[in-house]
């Protein structure tokens, strides 16, 4: 299966293309913002390295959250123009299920991945539970954790200062390959079906008045 692996959703663009679950070219660049006008000049070189048109894939598989507002959407936006272009399907992946399928080998450990919300908050994912939360609240496990996401040192440390028993992985950012293997996983049948839209676990901080929407001009 030919897959272009897209992600916006941290601190940085990433595009790859995976056949037959082979990375077979990458390009990435640390970008805190900006992310639309970026990914499609990444993709574009990936996809040349590669040999490959956009018509020769089989899916784009693209990270939905949890993340940045502005680069989820961006990157989903770029994602279903392409799929729709090419007649193929977009398949979503959260970053803790890209970032789970670099770590195979945790034994009986909890994969936790934590994502920098700022603002002394973050996002939590472990299994199919994806929580915002103050670093404050931070649930308690009785099973031995594993930590990944870019907000893993600072969640490793408060776990151990509560005794608990946490590895601190080196998984921070999805990669590419590991995007696209869980897109095919989910493809499928081995992750339950989630559609490919943003994620988003805050509530929208823009609300209507209070006293309703002014109504529309005559």
């Amino acid at each position: 299966m030919r897959i272009l692996a897209l992600d916006a959703a941290l601190a940085r663009c990433s595009a790859g293309v995976v056949v037959d679950e082979t990375l077979r070219a990458a390009r990435q660049t640390a970008a805190a913002r900006g992310h639309a006008a970026l990914l499609a000049g990444l993709a574009q070189d990936a996809l040349a390295e590669a040999e490959l048109a956009v018509t020769d894939l089989d899916a784009v598989a693209v990270t939905i959250g949890p993340g940045s507002f502005t680069g989820i959407r961006a990157a989903l936006s770029f994602a279903h123009g392409l799929a729709l272009g090419a007649g193929i399907p977009v398949i979503g992946v959260t970053v803790g299920e890209a970032l789970a399928d670099s770590l195979p080998h945790l034994g009986l450990r909890q994969l936790w991945v934590a994502i920098d919300s700022r603002r002394d908050r973050i996002f939590l994912e472990h299994g199919e539970n994806i929580e915002s939360l103050f670093l404050a609240d931070l649930p308690n496990s009785d099973f031995p954790i594993a930590l990944a996401g870019d907000a893993a040192i600072t969640v490793a440390a408060r776990l151990a200062a509560r005794d608990h028993n946490v590895m601190l992985t080196n998984a921070r950012l999805p990669m590419p390959r590991h995007i696209a293997m869980a897109a095919l996983a989910r493809h499928t049948g081995r992750l339950v079906p989630r559609e490919a839209q943003p994620l988003y676990v805050d509530p929208p901080e823009a609300k209507p008045p209070a006293a309703g929407l002014r109504p529309a001009p005559q």
